[in-house]
């Protein structure tokens, strides 16, 4: 039975990586924005679902925070990024995650299994590219996924909350700014 659960969380981060890269495109992510907060959620979602693809979902995280409600846009990106970065557990979890730098993975092993929820949350609340050596790790280690997300959820709730609220503060003096600068 063991093995069908590693096999099957296998295939389902395979799946969602190899269809996120063969179905977005720019012009895609920026329709989301048009969507409200369900673009925000959705942009965020897949910005952290996939490893090799990068999406710069910060910055529509940015951008709602100054067009929306920023708390709602930052509870609704940490939602997203916390359920997209279930990819990274599941490949870790599946046992066949590929990982380029071993030296740095071992070492976020023994993190995990030392310190997991900590190591989880403090990894999440900063934009950082080692969260997703600690997902695949902490799916390794077969931490509780519902731990893992909770974790996960409190840290990036924490960082797109920040970033709204950046964003609701700045983005009208940005645009004020650029178009004083350009007119």
């Amino acid at each position: 039975m063991q093995i069908v659960l590693h096999v099957g969380a296998l295939v389902v981060a395979a799946a969602i990586t190899i269809g996120l890269f063969l179905l977005v495109d720019q012009e895609t992510i920026r329709k989301f924005q048009d969507w409200g907060y369900f673009g925000i959620f959705m942009t965020s979602l897949i910005g952290n679902a996939s490893i090799a693809l990068p999406i710069p979902s910060l910055f529509f995280t940015f951008v709602g925070g100054g067009t929306f409600n920023w708390l709602v846009v930052g509870l609704v990106s940490g939602v997203g990024e916390a359920l997209g970065e279930s990819t990274g557990y599941l490949a870790g979890y599946g046992g066949s995650a590929i990982i380029e730098d071993k030296a740095m993975y071992k070492k976020m092993q023994g993190y995990m299994s030392r310190y997991g929820g900590l190591t989880i949350f403090a990894l999440s609340v900063f934009p950082n590219p080692l969260f997703d050596l600690a997902g695949i790790a902490a799916g390794a280690s077969h931490f509780g996924y519902f731990k893992f997300l909770l974790y996960c959820w409190a840290g990036k709730t924490i960082k797109t909350t920040v970033f709204a609220l950046a964003g609701a503060y700045s983005v009208t003096w940005l645009l004020d700014y650029l178009q004083g600068f350009m007119g």
